[in-house]
């Protein structure tokens, strides 16, 4: 059975950083491309960043171009989103997901995913 345990919500100031983990279990990642998208309320889903399973390649969301960074530890099948200067509009419940056979490039833009996690909450105010 695949789970996904995120962590590292919270809440920041403007101009702050958090890192969110999305440890997996039930599958390996280097089978599947992992994704983190995000969804502020009366908002759609939208792709943040998207990190391939094999190559390294990733998909970055204009908005978080230069602020966030994906990464991926497969030894311990853990995908990790750092957030550096956060902004109100960053507010939103995280999700990590993953998909099989498919780019980061589509995954992101197009929102689509194989199996998702619960999400986790990140509040920007001060």
């Amino acid at each position: 059975q695949l789970q996904f345990v995120e962590s590292g919500g919270g809440l920041v100031q403007p101009g702050g950083s958090l890192r969110l983990s999305c440890a997996v279990s039930g599958f390996t990642l280097d089978v599947y491309a992992i994704g983190w998208f995000r969804q502020a309320p009366g908002k759609e889903r939208e792709g943040v960043s998207c990190i391939s399973h094999s190559d390294g390649r990733t998909y970055y969301a204009d908005s978080v171009k230069g602020r966030f960074t994906i990464s991926r530890d497969n030894a311990k099948n853990t995908v990790y989103l750092q957030m550096n200067s956060l902004k109100p509009e960053d507010t939103a419940v995280y999700y990590c997901a993953a998909e099989s056979k498919t780019t980061v490039q589509h995954m992101c833009v197009r929102v689509t995913y194989d199996y998702c996690g619960q999400g986790t909450q990140v509040t920007v105010s001060s």
